[in-house]
């Protein structure tokens, strides 16, 4: 069977051989390869002799939804997702794994758009950064699994655990607008019986393309992490579960208290302490350092323990955890 052949294909019409020939090609180059596709396995440059990795998954059902996402949109975040945990470790992203299990039943024309947007969030998000590898099977469900990789560039890593009181606790990113997305989603772009809808999507997609957008195409703010190491901030963390659920993360690593200004989070300070996917970076810093590149402050870390708003606990559920039965992490 030739790739010309496979132009409108499923991937169970054509061979996994004429699949991949057709996806490589879409598929970004790293900088840091020295062996890419094509063996059994990619060979990286590690210039300080470290790297940084992570690796997260997305499942049809509890991460997303087909009549939601379109397959470049999973594309996109699956690379997004990747990259911001990348970042909020203060390192540069060099390369991803792309491993991919769908139905039989799957166009290979869908598995190319998927390629599309993990280009594409590379280029606008990480400039350098590129598949070097992965794998592609078959399942009921359509998962994407992505592992990625990250140089820091002889810095320390920042984690989660060096906050100390005193420092000014940050972000860089918005706040609260994925979370805003999915709600609509959840709210208008289903059907009678709570199924997602394909048409209904389509109408909540024109009258609030920025949240929605947001939510199924994230674009976090990359490069500030390693600006962020640049400038000495002491903890920091990708925000993916919402501020509330992962600022209380770098309080219990760290062994303090954060507390947080509610009249620096806008005009809905509940949907920014509460709405997770975000994937912008939550950053503490020396009080007195100059922020870098788009991070401001929005509160303080003090002693004691827990997430404090303008000095008071804070109940900090109400972000995303797939175990806690909320079915609402469907981008």
């Amino acid at each position: 069977m030739s790739g010309s052949g496979t132009a409108g294909a499923t991937i169970g019409e054509a061979s996994e051989v004429e699949a991949l020939k057709r996806i490589f090609p879409r598929l970004p180059a790293s900088t840091a390869t020295i062996v890419g596709p094509g063996d059994d396995a990619a060979v990286l440059a590690a210039p300080d002799g470290r790297y940084v990795v992570t690796t997260d998954m997305m499942v049809h059902g509890p991460d997303f939804r087909l009549a939601w996402s379109a397959p470049y949109d999973l594309g996109w975040k699956a690379a997004a997702t990747n990259l911001s945990d990348v970042a909020a470790m203060g390192a540069v992203p060099t390369a991803l794994v792309v491993a991919i299990a769908a139905p039989a039943s799957t166009p290979v024309a869908d598995l190319e758009r998927i390629a599309d947007g993990l280009r594409d969030a590379c280029a606008a998000l990480a400039p350098g950064c590129g598949v070097v590898g992965g794998d592609l099977s078959a399942s009921d469900t359509l998962t994407i699994a992505v592992t990625a990789f990250g140089d820091l560039e002889g810095r320390a890593p920042v984690l989660r655990s060096g906050a100390r009181a005193g420092d000014t606790v940050t972000v860089s990113g918005p706040l609260g607008r994925a979370g805003a997305g999915l709600r609509l989603l959840f709210e208008r772009a289903v059907d009678e019986t709570g199924e997602p809808d394909r048409a209904r999507f389509v109408e909540v997609l024109a009258a609030h393309p920025d949240a929605v957008t947001a939510q199924l195409r994230p674009e976090p703010p990359i490069q500030d992490g390693p600006l962020a190491a640049i400038a000495g901030a002491t903890a920091m963390l990708d925000l993916s579960d919402g501020l509330a659920l992962d600022a209380r993360r770098v309080a219990l690593a760290s062994g303090v208290a954060i507390d947080i200004d509610p009249a620096a989070l806008g005009d809905d300070a509940q949907s920014a302490l509460t709405g997770g996917e975000d994937h912008g970076l939550l950053a503490t810093f020396p009080a007195g350092t100059v922020l870098p590149g788009g991070f401001r402050a929005i509160g303080t870390v003090r002693d004691g323990d827990g997430v404090l708003v303008a000095g008071r606990a804070f109940d900090a559920r109400g972000g995303w955890d797939p175990y806690d039965g909320w079915d609402g992490n469907a981008g």
